[in-house]
Protein backbone atom coordinates (compact mmCIF):
# COMPACT_ATOMS: atom_id res chain seq x y z
CA UNK A 1 0.00 0.00 0.00
CA UNK A 2 1.89 3.18 -1.32
CA UNK A 3 -0.33 5.70 0.66
CA UNK A 4 -2.52 4.04 3.37
CA UNK A 5 -4.08 7.18 4.00
CA UNK A 6 -5.31 7.54 0.46
CA UNK A 7 -8.94 8.29 1.45
CA UNK A 8 -7.60 11.82 2.91
CA UNK A 9 -8.70 14.53 0.55
CA UNK A 10 -10.09 11.28 -1.75
CA UNK A 11 -13.02 11.84 -3.89
CA UNK A 12 -16.10 8.66 -4.01
CA UNK A 13 -18.05 8.34 -6.62
CA UNK A 14 -21.23 6.36 -5.32
CA UNK A 15 -22.59 3.75 -7.65
CA UNK A 16 -26.61 2.89 -7.41
CA UNK A 17 -26.15 -0.54 -8.98
CA UNK A 18 -29.71 -0.64 -9.98
CA UNK A 19 -29.62 2.25 -11.97
CA UNK A 20 -26.13 2.43 -13.58
CA UNK A 21 -26.15 -0.24 -16.66
CA UNK A 22 -27.89 -3.07 -17.67
CA UNK A 23 -25.87 -5.85 -18.79
CA UNK A 24 -28.12 -8.78 -19.21
CA UNK A 25 -31.34 -6.76 -19.97
CA UNK A 26 -33.36 -7.63 -17.40
CA UNK A 27 -34.04 -3.74 -17.01
CA UNK A 28 -32.13 -3.67 -13.52
CA UNK A 29 -28.70 -2.69 -13.27
CA UNK A 30 -26.23 -5.32 -12.27
CA UNK A 31 -22.54 -5.75 -11.07
CA UNK A 32 -21.11 -6.77 -14.71
CA UNK A 33 -22.80 -3.64 -15.71
CA UNK A 34 -20.51 -1.55 -13.28
CA UNK A 35 -17.75 -3.36 -14.27
CA UNK A 36 -18.35 -2.14 -17.55
CA UNK A 37 -18.59 1.11 -17.19
CA UNK A 38 -15.20 1.35 -15.24
CA UNK A 39 -13.22 3.28 -17.77
CA UNK A 40 -15.93 5.59 -17.35
CA UNK A 41 -15.87 6.02 -14.02
CA UNK A 42 -11.99 6.03 -14.07
CA UNK A 43 -12.13 8.95 -16.82
CA UNK A 44 -13.60 11.19 -14.16
CA UNK A 45 -10.59 11.09 -12.51
CA UNK A 46 -12.04 9.62 -8.85
CA UNK A 47 -9.88 7.94 -6.10
CA UNK A 48 -12.68 5.16 -5.39
CA UNK A 49 -16.43 3.87 -5.97
CA UNK A 50 -19.17 3.21 -2.91
CA UNK A 51 -21.35 0.66 -4.44
CA UNK A 52 -24.73 0.76 -2.61
CA UNK A 53 -26.14 -2.57 -1.45
CA UNK A 54 -26.12 -5.58 -3.85
CA UNK A 55 -26.67 -8.05 -1.10
CA UNK A 56 -29.61 -11.15 -1.26
CA UNK A 57 -32.49 -8.94 0.22
CA UNK A 58 -36.30 -8.95 -0.84
CA UNK A 59 -35.59 -5.67 -2.11
CA UNK A 60 -38.72 -3.65 0.11
CA UNK A 61 -36.30 -1.09 0.41
CA UNK A 62 -34.10 -2.26 -2.85
CA UNK A 63 -31.45 -3.57 -0.51
CA UNK A 64 -30.94 -1.26 2.76
CA UNK A 65 -33.02 -4.78 3.68
CA UNK A 66 -30.34 -7.22 3.97
CA UNK A 67 -31.02 -11.06 4.04
CA UNK A 68 -27.53 -12.54 3.56
CA UNK A 69 -24.90 -10.26 4.43
CA UNK A 70 -22.30 -12.22 2.42
CA UNK A 71 -24.41 -13.43 -0.53
CA UNK A 72 -24.49 -11.16 -3.68
CA UNK A 73 -28.37 -10.97 -4.87
CA UNK A 74 -29.02 -12.91 -8.11
CA UNK A 75 -30.38 -9.56 -9.52
CA UNK A 76 -27.27 -8.11 -9.54
CA UNK A 77 -25.21 -10.86 -10.57
CA UNK A 78 -23.03 -13.55 -8.51
CA UNK A 79 -20.02 -13.69 -6.09
CA UNK A 80 -17.71 -14.54 -8.92
CA UNK A 81 -18.88 -11.11 -10.74
CA UNK A 82 -17.94 -9.25 -7.42
CA UNK A 83 -14.42 -10.27 -7.38
CA UNK A 84 -14.37 -9.67 -11.33
CA UNK A 85 -15.55 -6.28 -10.47
CA UNK A 86 -12.80 -5.84 -7.39
CA UNK A 87 -10.12 -6.88 -9.69
CA UNK A 88 -11.06 -5.05 -12.86
CA UNK A 89 -11.55 -1.54 -10.42
CA UNK A 90 -7.80 -2.13 -8.79
CA UNK A 91 -6.34 -2.56 -12.57
CA UNK A 92 -7.41 0.94 -12.67
CA UNK A 93 -6.34 2.46 -9.34
CA UNK A 94 -10.15 2.82 -8.05
CA UNK A 95 -10.75 1.70 -4.68
CA UNK A 96 -13.88 0.06 -3.90
CA UNK A 97 -16.17 0.52 -1.19
CA UNK A 98 -19.14 -1.10 -0.37
CA UNK A 99 -22.44 0.02 1.76
CA UNK A 100 -22.80 -1.74 5.07
CA UNK A 101 -26.05 -1.62 7.05
CA UNK A 102 -24.88 -3.01 10.46
CA UNK A 103 -27.83 -1.94 12.64
CA UNK A 104 -30.79 -3.38 11.32
CA UNK A 105 -31.57 -6.39 8.67
CA UNK A 106 -34.51 -7.84 6.83
CA UNK A 107 -36.96 -9.80 8.12
CA UNK A 108 -36.66 -12.23 5.71
CA UNK A 109 -33.10 -12.95 7.68
CA UNK A 110 -32.89 -16.38 9.23
CA UNK A 111 -31.78 -14.87 12.40
CA UNK A 112 -35.00 -13.13 13.18
CA UNK A 113 -36.92 -16.04 11.37
CA UNK A 114 -35.30 -17.71 14.36
CA UNK A 115 -35.23 -15.15 16.76
CA UNK A 116 -38.87 -14.95 16.75
CA UNK A 117 -40.16 -18.10 16.65
CA UNK A 118 -39.83 -18.26 20.49
CA UNK A 119 -38.38 -16.27 23.75
CA UNK A 120 -35.62 -18.81 24.40
CA UNK A 121 -34.00 -19.62 21.27
CA UNK A 122 -30.40 -19.23 20.89
CA UNK A 123 -31.05 -15.97 18.91
CA UNK A 124 -34.01 -14.50 21.10
CA UNK A 125 -31.89 -11.64 21.90
CA UNK A 126 -30.43 -11.37 18.06
CA UNK A 127 -33.28 -8.79 18.15
CA UNK A 128 -34.81 -5.46 20.17
CA UNK A 129 -38.00 -7.15 22.01
CA UNK A 130 -40.41 -5.61 24.40
CA UNK A 131 -43.72 -6.00 26.13
CA UNK A 132 -46.84 -4.25 25.79
CA UNK A 133 -47.28 -1.97 28.14
CA UNK A 134 -50.33 -3.04 30.13
CA UNK A 135 -53.20 -1.79 27.45
CA UNK A 136 -51.42 -3.16 24.87
CA UNK A 137 -49.84 -0.38 23.40
CA UNK A 138 -46.11 -0.30 22.23
CA UNK A 139 -43.57 -0.03 24.64
CA UNK A 140 -42.91 3.31 24.35
CA UNK A 141 -43.25 6.81 22.25
CA UNK A 142 -40.13 5.98 19.55
CA UNK A 143 -41.14 6.67 15.61
CA UNK A 144 -39.88 4.92 12.71
CA UNK A 145 -37.92 7.43 10.21
CA UNK A 146 -41.00 6.44 7.63
CA UNK A 147 -43.69 6.98 9.66
CA UNK A 148 -45.98 5.56 12.33
CA UNK A 149 -44.38 3.64 15.86
CA UNK A 150 -41.08 2.24 14.99
CA UNK A 151 -42.62 -0.63 17.01
CA UNK A 152 -44.34 -4.05 15.27
CA UNK A 153 -46.35 -6.47 17.11
CA UNK A 154 -45.53 -10.33 16.66
CA UNK A 155 -47.87 -12.66 17.05
CA UNK A 156 -45.08 -15.68 17.84
CA UNK A 157 -43.82 -14.40 20.53
CA UNK A 158 -46.37 -11.60 21.41
CA UNK A 159 -44.09 -8.95 22.03
CA UNK A 160 -43.19 -5.75 19.66
CA UNK A 161 -40.11 -5.56 17.56
CA UNK A 162 -38.36 -2.45 17.02
CA UNK A 163 -37.85 -0.90 13.37
CA UNK A 164 -36.40 2.39 12.58
CA UNK A 165 -37.27 2.36 9.68
CA UNK A 166 -39.79 -0.28 7.92
CA UNK A 167 -41.62 -3.11 9.29
CA UNK A 168 -39.31 -5.34 7.22
CA UNK A 169 -36.14 -4.33 8.39
CA UNK A 170 -36.04 -5.30 12.58
CA UNK A 171 -33.26 -3.72 14.21
CA UNK A 172 -30.28 -5.86 15.81
CA UNK A 173 -29.92 -5.63 19.76
CA UNK A 174 -25.75 -4.82 19.13
CA UNK A 175 -26.44 -5.33 23.42
CA UNK A 176 -26.22 -9.02 22.19
CA UNK A 177 -22.38 -9.63 22.11
CA UNK A 178 -22.94 -12.60 20.00
CA UNK A 179 -24.82 -10.06 17.68
CA UNK A 180 -21.74 -7.70 18.10
CA UNK A 181 -19.05 -10.63 16.44
CA UNK A 182 -21.31 -11.81 14.22
CA UNK A 183 -21.77 -8.13 12.50
CA UNK A 184 -18.17 -8.16 12.87
CA UNK A 185 -17.09 -11.20 10.94
CA UNK A 186 -19.43 -10.36 8.12
CA UNK A 187 -17.40 -7.42 7.54
CA UNK A 188 -14.53 -9.51 7.92
CA UNK A 189 -16.04 -11.56 5.16
CA UNK A 190 -16.04 -8.62 2.81
CA UNK A 191 -11.77 -7.70 4.17
CA UNK A 192 -10.98 -10.49 2.92
CA UNK A 193 -12.44 -10.18 -1.19
CA UNK A 194 -10.50 -7.23 -0.93
CA UNK A 195 -12.99 -4.41 -0.24
CA UNK A 196 -11.07 -0.64 0.13
CA UNK A 197 -13.56 0.01 3.08
CA UNK A 198 -17.04 0.23 3.66
CA UNK A 199 -19.83 3.06 3.81
CA UNK A 200 -21.84 2.39 7.18
CA UNK A 201 -25.44 3.45 6.75
CA UNK A 202 -27.24 4.84 9.97
CA UNK A 203 -24.14 4.22 11.73
CA UNK A 204 -25.45 6.24 14.92
CA UNK A 205 -28.75 3.62 14.68
CA UNK A 206 -27.07 0.40 16.15
CA UNK A 207 -27.68 0.71 20.25
CA UNK A 208 -30.73 1.87 21.76
CA UNK A 209 -31.64 2.52 25.41
CA UNK A 210 -31.75 -1.17 27.38
CA UNK A 211 -34.43 1.21 29.43
CA UNK A 212 -36.54 2.15 26.80
CA UNK A 213 -37.68 5.76 27.63
CA UNK A 214 -39.55 7.69 25.70
CA UNK A 215 -37.85 10.63 23.66
CA UNK A 216 -38.46 13.85 24.81
CA UNK A 217 -40.65 16.51 22.40
CA UNK A 218 -38.31 18.45 19.95
CA UNK A 219 -39.77 22.48 19.60
CA UNK A 220 -37.21 22.34 16.20
CA UNK A 221 -35.50 20.61 13.96
CA UNK A 222 -31.72 20.63 14.47
CA UNK A 223 -28.71 20.93 11.84
CA UNK A 224 -28.05 17.51 9.82
CA UNK A 225 -31.79 15.94 11.29
CA UNK A 226 -33.19 13.32 8.85
CA UNK A 227 -36.80 14.18 9.75
CA UNK A 228 -39.07 16.38 7.28
CA UNK A 229 -41.00 18.00 10.09
CA UNK A 230 -44.14 19.46 7.98
CA UNK A 231 -45.36 15.81 6.68
CA UNK A 232 -43.33 13.46 8.76
CA UNK A 233 -43.64 13.25 12.84
CA UNK A 234 -40.20 12.09 13.09
CA UNK A 235 -39.15 15.69 13.91
CA UNK A 236 -41.34 15.88 16.21
CA UNK A 237 -38.95 14.34 19.01
CA UNK A 238 -35.86 14.72 20.20
CA UNK A 239 -34.04 11.27 19.66
CA UNK A 240 -32.13 10.94 22.77
CA UNK A 241 -32.64 7.50 23.72
CA UNK A 242 -33.51 5.29 20.20
CA UNK A 243 -29.78 6.37 18.57
CA UNK A 244 -26.75 7.68 18.92
CA UNK A 245 -26.41 6.18 22.30
CA UNK A 246 -22.50 6.20 23.85
CA UNK A 247 -22.24 2.45 23.83
CA UNK A 248 -21.64 2.67 19.71
CA UNK A 249 -18.64 3.97 20.48
CA UNK A 250 -16.89 0.94 21.73
CA UNK A 251 -18.34 -0.67 19.19
CA UNK A 252 -16.65 1.44 16.47
CA UNK A 253 -13.48 1.36 18.20
CA UNK A 254 -13.58 -2.14 17.84
CA UNK A 255 -14.79 -1.77 14.22
CA UNK A 256 -11.56 0.33 13.56
CA UNK A 257 -9.51 -1.69 15.31
CA UNK A 258 -10.77 -4.78 12.70
CA UNK A 259 -10.26 -2.20 9.91
CA UNK A 260 -6.60 -1.77 10.75
CA UNK A 261 -6.05 -5.24 10.46
CA UNK A 262 -6.04 -4.27 6.39
CA UNK A 263 -4.08 -1.65 6.10
CA UNK A 264 -5.42 0.68 3.53
CA UNK A 265 -8.90 0.45 3.98
CA UNK A 266 -11.47 2.93 5.48
CA UNK A 267 -15.08 3.73 6.63
CA UNK A 268 -17.16 6.72 6.14
CA UNK A 269 -20.34 7.42 7.87
CA UNK A 270 -23.85 8.40 7.21
CA UNK A 271 -24.35 10.53 10.29
CA UNK A 272 -28.55 11.62 10.76
CA UNK A 273 -29.02 12.48 13.86
CA UNK A 274 -30.47 16.09 15.65
CA UNK A 275 -27.01 17.16 16.67
CA UNK A 276 -24.97 15.88 13.62
CA UNK A 277 -22.16 17.67 14.00
CA UNK A 278 -21.38 17.01 17.41
CA UNK A 279 -22.24 13.21 16.51
CA UNK A 280 -19.25 13.46 13.57
CA UNK A 281 -17.00 14.91 15.89
CA UNK A 282 -17.01 12.14 18.37
CA UNK A 283 -17.49 9.64 15.70
CA UNK A 284 -14.09 10.44 14.20
CA UNK A 285 -12.00 11.80 16.88
CA UNK A 286 -8.73 10.10 18.43
CA UNK A 287 -8.19 8.05 14.80
CA UNK A 288 -9.67 5.26 16.57
CA UNK A 289 -13.13 4.96 15.31
CA UNK A 290 -14.13 6.17 11.71
CA UNK A 291 -11.95 7.43 9.27
CA UNK A 292 -14.53 9.78 8.49
CA UNK A 293 -18.72 11.08 8.08
CA UNK A 294 -20.86 13.06 6.40
CA UNK A 295 -24.38 14.13 7.68
CA UNK A 296 -26.86 15.24 5.72
CA UNK A 297 -26.24 19.14 6.63
CA UNK A 298 -25.47 19.65 2.89
CA UNK A 299 -27.99 17.28 1.63
CA UNK A 300 -31.20 19.78 2.39
CA UNK A 301 -32.97 22.54 0.83
CA UNK A 302 -30.76 24.65 2.89
CA UNK A 303 -28.20 26.37 0.35
CA UNK A 304 -26.92 29.62 -0.25
CA UNK A 305 -23.65 31.30 0.76
CA UNK A 306 -24.22 32.14 4.71
CA UNK A 307 -25.43 28.65 4.99
CA UNK A 308 -22.60 26.92 3.85
CA UNK A 309 -19.79 29.27 5.73
CA UNK A 310 -22.18 28.64 8.88
CA UNK A 311 -22.24 24.71 8.50
CA UNK A 312 -18.77 24.52 7.36
CA UNK A 313 -17.71 26.57 10.15
CA UNK A 314 -19.40 24.89 12.73
CA UNK A 315 -17.82 21.25 11.50
CA UNK A 316 -14.24 22.46 11.36
CA UNK A 317 -14.85 23.49 15.39
CA UNK A 318 -16.33 20.73 16.35
CA UNK A 319 -14.37 18.61 14.60
CA UNK A 320 -10.98 18.92 15.58
CA UNK A 321 -9.06 15.98 15.02
CA UNK A 322 -11.85 14.43 12.59
CA UNK A 323 -11.99 14.42 9.29
CA UNK A 324 -15.20 14.64 7.48
CA UNK A 325 -16.49 13.78 4.02
CA UNK A 326 -18.69 16.06 1.61
CA UNK A 327 -21.95 15.05 -0.45
CA UNK A 328 -24.36 17.83 -2.01
CA UNK A 329 -26.62 14.55 -3.13
CA UNK A 330 -27.13 11.15 -2.33
CA UNK A 331 -29.60 8.20 -3.52
CA UNK A 332 -31.80 9.38 -0.18
CA UNK A 333 -32.37 13.18 -1.39
CA UNK A 334 -33.55 15.07 -4.57
CA UNK A 335 -31.15 16.05 -7.37
CA UNK A 336 -28.83 18.99 -5.89
CA UNK A 337 -29.72 20.63 -9.37
CA UNK A 338 -33.32 20.64 -8.42
CA UNK A 339 -32.87 20.69 -4.55
CA UNK A 340 -31.15 23.86 -4.85
CA UNK A 341 -32.80 25.19 -7.79
CA UNK A 342 -29.73 25.75 -10.20
CA UNK A 343 -31.21 27.04 -13.24
CA UNK A 344 -27.69 27.03 -15.37
CA UNK A 345 -24.53 24.94 -15.91
CA UNK A 346 -22.67 27.60 -14.52
CA UNK A 347 -24.34 27.55 -11.24
CA UNK A 348 -23.83 23.69 -11.48
CA UNK A 349 -20.11 24.11 -11.83
CA UNK A 350 -20.00 26.74 -9.05
CA UNK A 351 -21.54 24.35 -6.72
CA UNK A 352 -19.14 21.66 -8.28
CA UNK A 353 -16.01 23.86 -6.88
CA UNK A 354 -17.04 25.12 -4.01
CA UNK A 355 -17.99 21.00 -3.20
CA UNK A 356 -14.20 20.28 -4.52
CA UNK A 357 -11.99 22.88 -2.67
CA UNK A 358 -13.71 22.31 1.12
CA UNK A 359 -11.47 20.63 3.76
CA UNK A 360 -12.04 16.57 3.45
CA UNK A 361 -13.23 14.13 1.38
CA UNK A 362 -15.76 14.57 -1.34
CA UNK A 363 -18.66 11.88 -2.53
CA UNK A 364 -20.20 12.81 -5.61
CA UNK A 365 -23.29 10.69 -6.40
CA UNK A 366 -24.19 9.05 -10.51
CA UNK A 367 -25.32 11.86 -12.80
CA UNK A 368 -24.52 14.57 -10.24
CA UNK A 369 -21.50 14.94 -12.91
CA UNK A 370 -24.09 15.43 -15.25
CA UNK A 371 -25.98 17.88 -13.63
CA UNK A 372 -29.02 15.75 -13.76
CA UNK A 373 -32.49 17.28 -12.14
CA UNK A 374 -34.82 15.60 -10.25
CA UNK A 375 -37.10 13.23 -12.17
CA UNK A 376 -41.05 13.85 -12.23
CA UNK A 377 -42.88 10.54 -11.92
CA UNK A 378 -46.02 9.72 -11.76
CA UNK A 379 -47.65 7.90 -8.44
CA UNK A 380 -48.54 4.84 -10.98
CA UNK A 381 -44.33 4.63 -11.29
CA UNK A 382 -43.32 5.08 -7.32
CA UNK A 383 -41.39 1.88 -6.16
CA UNK A 384 -40.28 3.28 -2.61
CA UNK A 385 -41.99 2.77 0.41
CA UNK A 386 -41.31 6.13 1.72
CA UNK A 387 -42.58 7.90 -1.10
CA UNK A 388 -45.34 5.97 -1.35
CA UNK A 389 -46.63 6.91 2.20
CA UNK A 390 -46.28 10.62 2.18
CA UNK A 391 -47.03 10.64 -1.51
CA UNK A 392 -48.10 13.84 -2.31
CA UNK A 393 -46.36 16.24 0.52
CA UNK A 394 -43.15 13.85 -0.04
CA UNK A 395 -42.45 11.90 -3.08
CA UNK A 396 -40.30 9.70 -1.80
CA UNK A 397 -36.29 9.18 -3.14
CA UNK A 398 -37.51 7.69 -6.55
CA UNK A 399 -36.65 10.89 -8.52
CA UNK A 400 -32.96 10.28 -7.69
CA UNK A 401 -32.99 6.84 -8.57
CA UNK A 402 -34.27 6.66 -12.10
CA UNK A 403 -31.42 5.25 -14.66
CA UNK A 404 -28.12 6.66 -15.59
CA UNK A 405 -28.69 7.96 -18.98
CA UNK A 406 -25.33 6.84 -21.63
CA UNK A 407 -26.61 7.52 -24.88
CA UNK A 408 -29.49 10.12 -26.16
CA UNK A 409 -30.40 8.21 -29.22
CA UNK A 410 -30.51 4.58 -27.83
CA UNK A 411 -33.92 3.32 -26.04
CA UNK A 412 -34.06 4.12 -22.70
CA UNK A 413 -30.81 6.69 -22.40
CA UNK A 414 -28.80 3.08 -23.65
CA UNK A 415 -29.46 2.07 -19.88
CA UNK A 416 -30.85 -1.10 -20.77
CA UNK A 417 -32.59 -2.89 -24.01
CA UNK A 418 -35.54 -3.62 -21.57
CA UNK A 419 -37.87 -1.29 -19.52
CA UNK A 420 -36.05 -0.12 -16.91
CA UNK A 421 -37.63 -0.59 -13.05
CA UNK A 422 -37.94 3.15 -12.72
CA UNK A 423 -38.42 4.79 -16.20
CA UNK A 424 -35.70 7.16 -17.89
CA UNK A 425 -36.90 10.47 -17.46
CA UNK A 426 -37.18 12.50 -20.79
CA UNK A 427 -35.45 15.88 -19.58
CA UNK A 428 -32.27 13.54 -18.82
CA UNK A 429 -31.67 12.77 -22.63
CA UNK A 430 -30.22 15.57 -23.41
CA UNK A 431 -27.65 15.63 -20.28
CA UNK A 432 -26.67 12.01 -21.59
CA UNK A 433 -23.09 10.98 -21.41
CA UNK A 434 -22.70 10.76 -25.07
CA UNK A 435 -23.99 14.35 -25.87
CA UNK A 436 -21.61 15.93 -23.03
CA UNK A 437 -18.81 13.64 -23.97
CA UNK A 438 -16.00 15.72 -25.69
CA UNK A 439 -18.04 19.27 -25.14
CA UNK A 440 -15.58 21.72 -23.24
CA UNK A 441 -17.99 23.38 -22.06
CA UNK A 442 -20.09 20.28 -20.57
CA UNK A 443 -20.79 19.43 -16.65
CA UNK A 444 -19.25 16.40 -17.62
CA UNK A 445 -16.12 18.08 -18.95
CA UNK A 446 -15.67 20.35 -15.81
CA UNK A 447 -15.69 17.54 -13.32
CA UNK A 448 -13.15 15.68 -15.42
CA UNK A 449 -10.82 18.46 -15.79
CA UNK A 450 -11.31 19.86 -12.26
CA UNK A 451 -11.13 16.44 -10.74
CA UNK A 452 -7.15 15.66 -12.50
CA UNK A 453 -6.33 19.07 -11.40
CA UNK A 454 -7.55 18.84 -7.89
CA UNK A 455 -6.06 15.13 -7.74
CA UNK A 456 -2.31 17.00 -8.38
CA UNK A 457 -2.93 20.14 -5.54
CA UNK A 458 -1.39 18.55 -2.25
CA UNK A 459 -3.38 22.02 -0.79
CA UNK A 460 -6.86 20.93 -1.26
CA UNK A 461 -5.95 16.78 -0.15
CA UNK A 462 -4.56 18.62 2.83
CA UNK A 463 -4.50 21.74 3.58
CA UNK A 464 -6.21 23.58 6.09
CA UNK A 465 -9.21 26.31 5.54
CA UNK A 466 -10.23 29.55 6.90
CA UNK A 467 -12.91 31.81 5.67
CA UNK A 468 -12.28 35.35 5.12
CA UNK A 469 -15.12 38.23 4.67
CA UNK A 470 -16.74 39.23 1.53
CA UNK A 471 -19.91 40.74 0.28
CA UNK A 472 -23.20 38.97 0.76
CA UNK A 473 -23.74 35.76 -1.40
CA UNK A 474 -20.07 35.43 -1.77
CA UNK A 475 -17.59 32.73 -0.45
CA UNK A 476 -14.06 33.53 0.31
CA UNK A 477 -11.80 30.83 1.70
CA UNK A 478 -8.07 30.30 1.36
CA UNK A 479 -6.45 26.76 1.95
CA UNK A 480 -3.01 26.37 3.26
CA UNK A 481 -0.31 23.52 3.70
CA UNK A 482 3.30 23.72 3.46
CA UNK A 483 4.16 26.72 2.76
CA UNK A 484 1.15 26.85 -0.49
CA UNK A 485 -2.10 29.28 0.23
CA UNK A 486 -4.63 29.11 -2.73
CA UNK A 487 -7.62 31.50 -2.30
CA UNK A 488 -11.24 30.41 -3.32
CA UNK A 489 -13.34 32.86 -4.42
CA UNK A 490 -17.54 32.18 -4.98
CA UNK A 491 -20.00 34.44 -6.83
CA UNK A 492 -23.64 32.70 -5.85
CA UNK A 493 -25.15 35.81 -6.97
CA UNK A 494 -26.64 36.72 -10.59
CA UNK A 495 -24.65 39.87 -10.40
CA UNK A 496 -21.22 40.69 -10.99
CA UNK A 497 -19.01 41.32 -7.77
CA UNK A 498 -16.05 43.17 -6.63
CA UNK A 499 -13.86 41.16 -3.51
CA UNK A 500 -11.01 42.85 -1.33
CA UNK A 501 -8.19 39.83 -1.53
CA UNK A 502 -5.35 40.27 1.66
CA UNK A 503 -3.31 40.26 -1.73
CA UNK A 504 -2.93 40.16 -5.33
CA UNK A 505 -4.00 36.77 -6.52
CA UNK A 506 -2.15 34.64 -9.40
CA UNK A 507 -5.06 32.60 -10.84
CA UNK A 508 -4.22 28.58 -11.35
CA UNK A 509 -3.41 26.73 -14.35
CA UNK A 510 -5.05 23.47 -15.12
CA UNK A 511 -8.54 24.22 -14.17
CA UNK A 512 -11.80 24.46 -16.78
CA UNK A 513 -12.52 27.81 -18.07
CA UNK A 514 -15.46 28.58 -16.07
CA UNK A 515 -12.47 29.36 -13.59
CA UNK A 516 -11.22 32.86 -13.52
CA UNK A 517 -11.46 36.29 -12.59
CA UNK A 518 -10.31 39.64 -13.30
CA UNK A 519 -7.51 41.17 -10.80
CA UNK A 520 -6.71 44.74 -10.21
CA UNK A 521 -4.10 44.50 -7.67
CA UNK A 522 -6.01 42.63 -4.45
CA UNK A 523 -9.32 43.63 -5.83
CA UNK A 524 -10.94 40.20 -7.38
CA UNK A 525 -13.65 40.81 -10.31
CA UNK A 526 -15.93 37.56 -10.70
CA UNK A 527 -19.16 37.47 -13.32
CA UNK A 528 -22.44 36.31 -12.03
CA UNK A 529 -21.51 32.46 -10.19
CA UNK A 530 -17.96 33.06 -11.44
CA UNK A 531 -15.18 31.16 -9.90
CA UNK A 532 -11.29 32.07 -9.03
CA UNK A 533 -8.68 29.75 -7.62
CA UNK A 534 -5.70 31.78 -7.03
CA UNK A 535 -2.41 31.73 -5.29
CA UNK A 536 -1.26 34.45 -2.72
Amino acid sequence: MKNPDWWRGAVIYQVYPRSFYDSNGDGIGDLPGVTAKLDYIASLNVDAIWLSPFFTSPMKDFGYDVSDYRGVDPIFGTIEDFDELIAEAHKRDLKIMIDQVLSHSSDQHRWFAESRASRDNPKADWYVWADPQADGTPPNNWLSVFGGSAWAWDSRRKQYYLHNFLTSQPDLNFHCPDVVEQVLSDVKFWLDRGVDGFRLDAINFCFHDPQLRDNPPSNAVAEGSIGVRKENPYAYQFHKYDKTRPENLAFLQRLRALLDQYPGTTTVGEIGDDNSLQTMAEYTSGGDKLHMAYSFDLLTEQHGADFFQKTVDSIEKKLTDGWPCWAIGNHDVSRVATRWQARTPQQLKAYMAMLLTLRGSVCIYQGEELGLTEAELEYKDLVDPYGINFWPEYKGRDGCRTPMVWDNKEANGGFSNARPWLPVYDDHYNAAVAVQHGQDNSILQAYRTFLGWRAQQPVLLKGDIDFLDSPENTLVYTRTYEGTTLLVALNLTDNPVRITAPAAGQSVSGTPDFVGGSWHDNELELQPWGVEIATL
